[in-house]
Order: C-alpha cells, then structure tokens, then sequence
C-alpha cells in the first residue's frame, strides 16, 4: 500500500508550492508579486508542495525553461479548496468508480491532482507518494489574481546545496523544513 502524503512548509495561514519558470517569467513575477504578462493563463500550470519532487522536475533548476525556482505561497485555505476539488489525472477504478463519469470530470474540472514518487536528494523514488496539482481557467485565474502571498526566488539557494550535493556533503539539515500537511487514503 502506497502513502500519500502532503508534506509541505506551511503556516497557519498559508503553504509553500514551488514551480521553476524562465527568467523572463521569473523576472516578471518577482517585481508584481504574482504572474503577469509573459505568464500563460490558457494552459495548465503545475504548483508543487514537495521541495525536493520539484527538485527532481526541474533537474535543481537546469532544465530549459526551469532555470528559475520560485518558492510561492498561497493562502491555506485556497490550498485546502484546490485539495479537495481536484480530480485525478490517472483514472483509478476503486477512487473514481464509473469510467464516464471521471472522463466528464476530467473534461469539466479546472483543477487536476498527480500523486508522484517523492524523491530523495538523488531524484531516486521513495516509499511514498507527493501531490503536484494542475490548475486552469477559472482556478488559474484564482491562483494568480488571490491566491498568491508572496513569491520567492530561491535559484541561488537551490544551486548552492546541488552543489553541496554533487560533492557529496549532508545537504539534509539544509533542505526546506517541510512537515506532513495531510495524509490520503491509498
């Protein structure tokens, strides 16, 4: 049986996610404090709880196009929304019963939910199973014009523990505090 956690940095009023964008984007978010222009509003976007699955997503800010690691946070409670209102991306029989059905949900949510491998420092899988969360439309728009806190860059910190890691130094104690937020059913 697989564990579905949701660990994360959070507050009482808010949690962290992650998201790694170009610098044009990066850039843009940074000096408005939300996503603007360069940001594409018709499209999926991916926000992530897990430090380390975006590490792993990103290739540690390498990737084209991830250069850029923004550690954002959103309002608790929009979070929890998000949660709750999610369909699953995969369909899984046992969660999702009726096969129509989930496809119709799927078509008509603007909110999908991944479980993913949560990954060690060296990208290799763990024995439990992070969220990453897609958002568009209507719920995009919430996310970028409401939802947002704060955005932080945190490009040079990430470069500098890969570093530290690559060369095989103990990078734990200086990884994000992140705590388990929520437990899931399998």
């Amino acid at each position: 049986m697989t564990n579905k956690e949701i660990r994360a940095v959070y507050t009482d009023d808010s949690i962290r996610v992650y998201q790694a964008y170009s610098d044009k984007i990066a850039d843009e978010a940074l000096q408005i404090g939300t996503f603007g222009m360069s940001f594409k509003r018709d499209r999926m976007t991916w926000i992530k709880p897990s430090f380390l699955w975006m590490m792993y997503r990103c290739g540690w800010a390498e990737k084209k196009n991830q250069e850029r690691v923004l550690a954002i946070d959103i309002k608790k409670d929009a979070f929890d929304y998000i949660v709750e209102n999610a369909v699953l991306s995969k369909y899984n029989k046992e969660f999702n019963g009726d096969y129509e059905e989930w496809k119709q949900l799927i078509k008509c949510s603007d909110i999908r939910c991944q479980w993913d491998p949560e990954r060690d420092i060296y990208g290799n899988p763990m024995e439990y199973r992070s969220i990453q969360l897609g958002l568009r439309g209507k719920e995009l728009q919430s996310y970028v014009d409401e939802w947002i806190l704060k955005i932080n860059d945190i490009t040079d910190y990430v470069k500098r523990i890969k570093k530290m890691r690559d060369q095989r130094q103990d990078i734990t104690g200086l990884l994000p505090p992140e705590r388990v937020y929520r437990s899931m059913a399998p």
